[in-house]
């Protein structure tokens, strides 16, 4: 078994796919078919089923998937303790971040930090915080920025940033122009992210103060990003909790409106994993990312 052989399958696992999987990778699916069968054949496993023209991995495939991807973590791991040996400032850092973080506060930064360091490449995948921190526990990403809290024993959280969370509703909505209390947030119908999303999860921390639960809200729709629930607020009577950064176009354009309702600031969370090697990149990264001022 070889590394390019894990990461081809790894690629196709991922894609459901070889034709998809040879074109990330710049091989041929002859190729890529090719590793796979090596693979299969060698040890006596179907991987994948065929379910029409996708890819499905088979019970096998899915226990084999978490260990390949482990492996590489490791292999990458090893060449990035190399590199520190040798003085190298290059490599690339992993970033995993939550949806707000992911497209208001995040990109300046990679911005002027990949300016900064040429050497150094940056990737980021956005989710919601869950996501964000698992793919740090799993080795997908060297570090995550994230809205939301976490506690996991293996992950180091820091405080990076912070913005504030608003009630938004249509320009004409029937709340419009009353202060929001207890009665009102029980009588508003309700917009939510979906679970595992930082912005509900500051929200439920904030009820309390109302002597309420998210589960005591009429919440009729759950939504998985942030641009999906403003535009069902601004075509509908329900009310979201959302980041003011992420509803100021749509509240300067004249499409919602900021309820009277005052909820208090959330940090922006760095996660790191406590036990895996932080390569020169990686800190140089989270060197800038502390010191920076903006």
């Amino acid at each position: 078994m070889t590394l390019d052989q894990l990461r081809i399958f790894v690629a196709v696992a991922e894609a459901s796919n070889m034709t998809r999987a040879a074109a990330l990778l710049h091989l041929s699916q002859p190729a890529v078919s090719a590793a796979v069968a090596a693979l299969e054949g060698r040890h006596g496993s179907r991987l994948f089923d065929r379910i029409g023209r996708r890819l499905e991995l088979t019970s096998a495939g899915r226990l084999f998937l978490p260990e390949a991807k482990a492996v590489l973590a490791q292999a990458e791991q090893a060449r990035q303790v190399l590199d520190d040996l040798s003085g190298l400032v290059r490599g690339e850092v992993r970033i995993a971040a939550s949806q707000t973080v992911a497209t208001y506060w995040l990109p300046r930064y990679l911005a002027r930090f990949a300016t900064a360091r040429p050497g150094i490449t940056l990737s980021m995948a956005d989710g919601n915080t869950a996501q964000a921190a698992s793919a740090v526990l799993v080795g997908d990403a060297d570090l995550a920025v994230v809205e939301g809290r976490t506690d996991h024993p293996l992950l180091d959280v820091r405080t990076v940033g912070h913005d504030r969370l608003g009630l938004y509703a249509a320009i004409d909505h029937r709340l419009a122009g009353r202060p929001i209390g207890r009665a009102e947030l029980l009588e508003a119908v309700w917009v939510m992210r979906e679970p595992g999303s930082g912005t509900r999860d500051h929200f439920a921390t904030v009820l309390p103060d109302h002597g309420l639960a998210i589960g005591d809200l009429d919440i009729r729709l759950e939504l998985p990003s942030n641009g999906a629930v403003l535009a069902a607020v601004e075509g509908s009577a329900m009310i979201a909790p959302i980041s003011d950064a992420a509803a100021a176009p749509r509240r300067k354009a004249g499409l919602i409106r900021r309820l009277d309702c005052v909820l208090p600031e959330r940090n922006f969370s760095l996660l790191l994993h406590r036990e895996r090697h932080r390569s020169r990149a990686v800190s140089s990264f989270l060197e800038f990312l502390e010191t920076d001022p903006s």
